[in-house]
């Protein structure tokens, strides 16, 4: 299982180290939208509780947490073996951190319990490339869900692959491969093939018009902050209407 994991790990850094998924745009639309809802707050107002959901390695957000005023911050992720990935990535730091393995529908139903940053409201709601996993109707849950736990004032800042507004998912999935295919030359033969079989067999991403409709009906604001080259990676940032 742990060579299967490093393997599939192996593949994941590579897209990150090559920026194939523009994760450093993503970063620094991250780092923007958090930084213009700290500039608008309340100079009274008491620092703010943070979770990451699908918190991953913390490999370029690390700075980024390292520097912002939180109350705490907690990180979740499916894959238990990344955490102290990213604890180390982050560093000592001025406030309390919790490291949670769990699931982040269950997050947000509260299935995972207290000990997963359910006993308080979350100021700073934080999910890259992880949402997309769950099909329409569990986004529906998880966005419905996860407006109950954001503070009146908080931000959700989601950043994932979005299909175009009445693209299906077959089209998506193939238009994906080919850039992969003709785009990705720096992975190996076989990290295409992880990388190709994995979002072959589990990614659902959203319709852009229908998931912002979705979140619309559950109370939230919805804006796009951020559009990658590709009609695919986007950064939204949800505030509580």
């Amino acid at each position: 299982m742990m060579d299967f994991f490093q393997r599939q790990w192996s593949s994941y850094r590579a897209i990150v180290e090559h920026n194939l998924m523009e994760h450093r745009a993503v970063a620094d639309a991250t780092a923007e939208a958090i930084a213009g809802w700290l500039t608008a707050r309340a100079p009274e107002a008491p620092a703010p509780v943070m979770v990451d959901l699908g918190c991953g390695d913390l490999a370029l957000l690390g700075p980024l947490l390292a520097g912002l005023p939180l109350a705490s911050y907690t990180g979740l992720d499916l894959a238990g073996v990344v955490l102290p990935l990213a604890q180390q990535a982050l560093g000592p730091v001025a406030y309390p951190t919790h490291w949670v393995e769990g699931d982040l529908l269950a997050w947000a139903t509260g299935a995972e319990g207290s000990d997963a940053g359910n006993d308080q409201p979350v100021d700073i709601l934080h999910s890259a490339f992880a949402i997309h996993h769950l099909d329409q109707p569990q986004k529906a849950t998880f966005l419905a869900a996860a407006h109950q736990r954001i503070s009146t004032n908080g931000i959700f800042v989601w950043t994932d692959v979005f299909r175009e507004p009445g693209e299906s998912r077959d089209a998506y999935i193939e238009r994906y491969v080919r850039r992969i295919r003709t785009g990705w030359q720096v992975l190996t033969a076989e990290q295409q093939e992880h990388v190709i079989n994995h979002l072959s067999s589990f990614d659902i991403p959203a319709d852009r018009a229908e998931i912002q409709a979705t979140a619309e009906a559950a109370g939230w604001q919805w804006r796009w902050a951020w559009d990658g080259a590709h009609s695919a990676e986007a950064t939204a940032v949800l505030t509580p209407a």
